[in-house]
């Protein structure tokens, strides 16, 4: 049985996702950055998706320096994505890689930090496409090539503001919640039906740019940095977590 302080400090072993291939959307920035190095190190094959190619030719240049294993870019905007797009790209990774291992939601909008009652609904729209749609919508398309996989993972980004309601968090707050939600339902209805198991992770409070626009006065050096929460990414993503679905996970110790 798995403990939290065992996640937060987990050291993998050397080539700990050797041969997996692993796919991080967005992965141009952030935590998706320090998630597709980490993954790189640890030996996987890393598909980069997200909207902006440079941030991503750049991830990719970074990872071959390494001389880690060479990643793949998958440029997609997921607030403008359709089915198709979705469907295309489980048909490129099948035919490339006949399965896929891993998958890591980890793009995500904040939106306004407003009352419910005077939020923009076109933002709404936005923020509930990107953060939860969009994310459904690829897991469905990617879930034959999932199954291909003897040990595969999905693990959706979650937040402490989506499992208790906070004031002024708007459609963020409530897109957290329904992928609690998500996590919870998929990972039931796949409970020992075959090798994909479903989980949610927690970043926390992280030195991010989505962080600081919600909290524009905070010092970031009090905050952990991408790096330091790598060790649960990576648990979560490996073999070690194989018997873990539907859970929701926190990536850092709380503070008291």
């Amino acid at each position: 049985m798995y403990s939290a302080n065992d996640i937060v400090n987990y050291q993998p072993s050397k080539n700990h996702l050797k041969d997996r291939v692993i796919l991080i959307t967005g992965a141009g920035d952030g935590i998706g950055k320090a998630a597709a190095i980490a993954c790189a190190k640890a030996g996987a094959t890393v598909i980069l998706a997200g909207r902006t190619p440079a941030k991503l030719d750049a991830v990719y240049n970074l990872i071959m320096t390494l001389e880690c294993p060479e990643p793949c870019i998958f440029a997609i905007d997921l607030e403008g994505a359709s089915h198709d797009d979705y469907v295309n790209l489980a048909a490129s990774i099948d035919e490339q890689f006949s399965r896929l291992d891993g998958l890591l939601h980890n793009a995500g909008i904040l939106g306004q930090r407003t009352p419910l009652s005077n939020y923009s609904c076109e933002l709404w729209n936005k923020v509930m496409q990107v953060n939860l749609t969009a994310q459904f919508q690829m897991t469905q398309c990617l879930m034959a090539v999932l199954e291909k996989s003897a040990d595969a993972s999905v693990l959706f980004t979650t937040s402490g503001v989506g499992r208790v309601g906070r004031a002024f968090w708007g459609a963020y707050a409530v897109s957290k919640f329904a992928i609690e939600g998500i996590v919870q339902t998929w990972a039931s209805e796949i409970e020992d039906l075959g090798s994909v198991r479903i989980n949610a992770i927690n970043p926390g409070a992280t030195r991010t740019n989505m962080r600081a626009q919600a909290f524009p006065a905070e010092n970031p050096y009090d905050l952990a940095s991408t790096e330091d929460i790598m060790p649960a990414y990576l648990y979560l993503l490996g073999p070690e977590s194989k018997n873990i679905n539907g859970q929701s996970i926190e990536a850092q110790i709380r503070k008291p």
